[in-house]
């Protein structure tokens, strides 16, 4: 094997970027960026020995890259990259999920390899389009499916999701016995060894990478463990760090046991769905969100292409089931709803929405069978009619969010039963103002009451805010979003207390029968205000269970000069 390196400072980058090539395997190539000095992942992910992020580029008759790289190492990339292959003679751009650590320069290898076919799950094609929003030739695949590109190099893919994207694919050579498997088995470690040889020096970064990306989706990690069983493998590319080679055996069994240990007591929910058929897939994604802010587990199974014992093995797991409604004509996905009602017993949640499709298994038979088995309803249907827009996905997010809560309101009372009482008392002592949040953005509007708010700076004007991360409102409280902080009054806030803090079902109307009217930015403000600020969020930050969210006010009034600030005081500290 022989390789190359490539070293040179970037502008507008901090750190020192190199590019490694490497013959890994026959007519096989990796192309790694190496990252030495980044520091942090994401948000929370602090980084110890830089990263790299890993692409590989197959020969046979045909041609395929696998993944790209970072938009910081554009340069040092395509450079590497031309002087691997005229991209006129590349056939095709095989994406194993659409993070931009590994998309970041799709656009820029289709303006230079427009005849390009750009191959991935239907979800990332989806995603693409609107990272590119340029049109591009395309091949959607799922698992099962395969790709010749002659020479004996035959590709099959293994779908994968939320590993960690819920767009992710593996992919596996036949003739060189590589699994290619982008976050899966990686690590954030950046050093010359391009494989796996001193096992010793990565193991604490492998758990770490592990612990922050692949544990909150345990079960996912063990479903797609079984999915590669199959596959002779002698190689583990990935996405990140080195390649695994020498220990191959060990650092899957490690993924195997670390799952099954993390899933012991960790709730599940099975959302089934045919990949396919209308917008299922889209709206049961939004579900899926909504759940994940609960920190109850998600694993997504296609009806379509399911086996009876696969699906009759996840809702034996679960505790709360989702069917996207799957079309009539499909004999396949009958025969996984007769699985799962054979299946379900009565301690379990059940929740179901059409997919719009056209043709779509009738909602309330179905229903009406779950009800006489004795399972709670998690949320009344949801129907579709029309393309999905912002409004029916915040309904989905909303519903997964309520199912979630119903899911762990045990784990809620039982940790705040488990603190110390003195303490408890203690910070009860901590009181704060109570303030109304408003917010709207895609036709879609929110309202929390809150009394975790400060100022928090002079210049630029800004407060913080902690919002739970399960709330409705989290979504509309992103990084460019604006809202309102409405202030409440003494004496003059038991009403609108009352209204808001009621339960509302997945996509109500929080503001009816409340005053408002309308600020600069777009957001309700309350009519029985006292005071009102407009705001932008500037930063998050992640704290455990809550969002600390700050952002800067652009400008504000006051209805009454002599009204005083609603005041919040608490006996115990363990809920609001």
């Amino acid at each position: 094997m022989i390789a190359s390196t490539t070293v040179a400072q970037q502008v507008n980058y901090s750190g020192r970027l190199t590019i490694q090539t490497l013959e890994i395997g026959e007519q096989t190539t990796a192309i790694r960026s190496l990252d030495w000095d980044r520091e942090r992942f994401d948000i929370e992910f602090g980084l110890r020995n830089g990263t790299t992020y890993n692409s590989f580029l197959i020969k046979g008759e045909k041609t395929a890259l696998i993944d790209t790289s970072h938009r910081k190492f554009e340069q040092l990339y395509l450079e590497a990259l031309t002087e691997l292959i005229d991209l006129s003679q590349l056939d095709y751009l095989i994406i194993s999920h659409t993070e931009p650590d590994h998309s970041g320069l799709v656009k820029e290898v289709l303006k230079r390899a427009p005849h390009v076919t750009v191959v991935g799950a239907k979800v990332a094609i989806q995603f693409l389009e609107n990272m590119v929003h340029e049109p591009f030739q395309h091949q959607m695949v799922k698992s099962g499916d395969r790709l010749d590109l002659g020479n004996g190099h035959h590709l099959e893919f293994v779908f994968a999701p939320n590993l960690h994207w819920p767009d992710t694919i593996f992919t596996y050579d036949e003739k060189t016995r590589i699994l290619y498997t982008c976050d899966a088995f990686g690590m954030h470690y950046c050093d010359d060894h391009t494989f796996d040889e001193e096992p010793d020096l990565l193991e604490d970064d492998f758990k770490y990478y592990y612990d922050c990306l692949m544990g909150p989706n345990a079960r996912s990690v063990l479903a797609g463990l079984k999915r590669i069983e199959k596959l002779d493998i002698g190689m583990i590319a990935t996405g990140h760090g080195p390649l695994l080679q020498h220990h191959l055996t060990e650092w899957v069994e490690r993924y195997r046991s670390w799952s099954q240990e993390q899933t012991k007591t960790e709730k599940l929910v099975a959302l089934f769905y045919s990949q396919d058929y209308g917008w299922s897939d889209q709206l049961i994604r939004s579900i899926a969100l909504g759940i994940h802010k609960t920190e109850v587990a998600v694993e997504l199974i296609d009806l379509s292409t399911s086996e009876p014992h696969e699906i009759r093995e996840w809702v034996y797991q679960a505790a709360g089931i989702i069917i996207a409604m799957p079309p009539q004509s499909d004999a396949i996905a009958h025969t996984a709803l007769s699985t799962i009602l054979a299946s379900v017993n009565r301690k379990q949640s059940i929740g179901l929405l059409e997919s719009g499709g056209g043709e779509d298994e009738p909602i309330y038979p179905l229903r009406n069978k779950f009800q006489e088995i004795g399972l709670t309803e998690a949320f009344p249907p949801i129907l579709v009619k029309e393309p999905p827009t912002a409004t029916l996905e915040k309904i989905c997010d909303e519903a997964g969010t309520d199912l979630g809560q119903w899911l762990t309101r045990e784990r809620t009372i039982k940790q705040m039963k488990s603190m110390d009482s003195d303490l408890d008392r203690a910070l009860g002592r901590l009181s704060g103002g109570l303030y109304m949040i408003t917010a709207a953005k895609d036709n879609v509007t929110g309202a929390m009451l809150a009394s975790w708010v400060t100022q928090a700076s002079l210049e630029p004007l800004g407060i913080a805010i902690a919002v739970a991360k399960d709330r409705a409102i989290e979504s509309l409280m992103q990084v460019g979003d604006h809202f309102i902080l409405n202030v409440l009054e003494e004496g003059n806030y038991q009403k609108l207390m009352k209204h808001f803090l009621k339960r509302f079902a997945p996509g109500a109307d929080r503001f009816e029968g409340v005053k408002t009217y309308q600020g600069n930015n777009g957001c309700p403000i309350l009519g029985d205000a006292l005071a009102y600020m407009e705001c932008v969020v500037t930063t998050r930050m992640e704290c455990s269970d809550h969002w600390i969210v700050y952002s800067t006010v652009q400008t504000g009034r006051v209805a009454k000069l002599d009204g005083l600030t609603a005041i919040h005081h608490r006996k115990v500290g363990n809920h609001y």
